[in-house]
């Protein structure tokens, strides 16, 4: 009896695909793996183990909270064998179906790429609903504020958050940054009918950053007397305003400087 032995294959070099993701946070921890629950990374792990049996780690242009949402994340991934991007989009989304998880766009990129560290610019809005009557069709995705705000007030207060400064008041106790100095590139006020849009974008964020920057901005909307100015100088958390609820945040792009290459 002839015997033949299994020839194991080892592959040259790993394949890296860039991935482009929408999800709905509500009910997921974050984008971390953790045991206390789902999380964005978890699912799509599990997808692609259900797809090609292989485990990889995806890494991501931002670590998103509980509840946060993404309207596109970029993210990376190596695999073994030789996949198709079209085949990799098409069977994620399969075993995403039931799962708050779309993937949007797949490529292939070279090995160099990383979706945290290549990254030179996020982009963050949050939502805030501003009406009197609660908030049913957008429950979960914007934070309802029944009182009237100033959006002049805010518009000019958010100006001052632009340009490099000490965030220490507006990061969270538990904010693992070497340093609370950061840049803020931009940031933009817009008003749609009852909606009250803010965008930031900057290379990086510390933890809650923007949330807090958010709340704090709303308070000072409502009428309390907060200075950002002097909020700064403080270099104390106390002296913001509140961390606006994780609903509202949407993590809406990231730019690379050689778009992804």
């Amino acid at each position: 009896m002839q015997h033949f032995m299994a020839k194991i294959v080892v592959p040259d070099k790993m394949m890296r695909f860039k991935i482009n993701l929408e999800y709905d946070g509500t009910d997921l921890i974050g984008w971390q793996e953790n045991a206390q629950g789902p999380s964005v990374q978890s699912l799509v792990q599990d997808a692609i183990f259900q797809f090609c049996g292989e485990k990889t780690t995806v890494f991501s242009a931002g670590r998103t909270d509980a509840g946060v949402h993404a309207i596109s994340m970029v993210a990376h991934f190596d695999l073994e064998r030789e996949q198709s991007p079209e085949t990799v989009m098409r069977a994620l989304n399969f075993y995403l179906t039931d799962k708050p998880v779309a993937v949007l766009s797949c490529e292939k990129v070279s090995d160099d790429f990383h979706a945290r560290f290549s990254c030179v610019a996020r982009h963050y809005k949050y939502v805030v609903l501003n009406r009197s009557a609660p908030v049913v069709l957008n429950k979960n995705r914007v934070w309802w504020v029944p009182q009237k705000l100033d959006v002049d007030a805010i518009r000019i207060a958010a100006q001052k958050l632009i340009g490099k400064h000490d965030f220490t008041s507006f990061r969270a106790a538990q904010c693992q940054a070497k340093s609370p100095i950061k840049t803020l590139d931009s940031v933009s006020i817009t008003q749609n009918g009852d909606e009250i849009i803010f965008e930031f974008s900057a290379h990086s964020f510390l933890h809650h950053q923007v949330r807090n920057m958010v709340g704090t901005l709303v308070e000072l909307g409502m009428g309390k007397p907060l200075d950002i100015d002097e909020i700064f100088n403080a270099k104390n958390r106390s002296a913001a305003g509140i961390n606006a609820p994780a609903c509202g945040l949407y993590f809406i792009g990231a730019e690379y400087a050689k778009d992804g290459d």
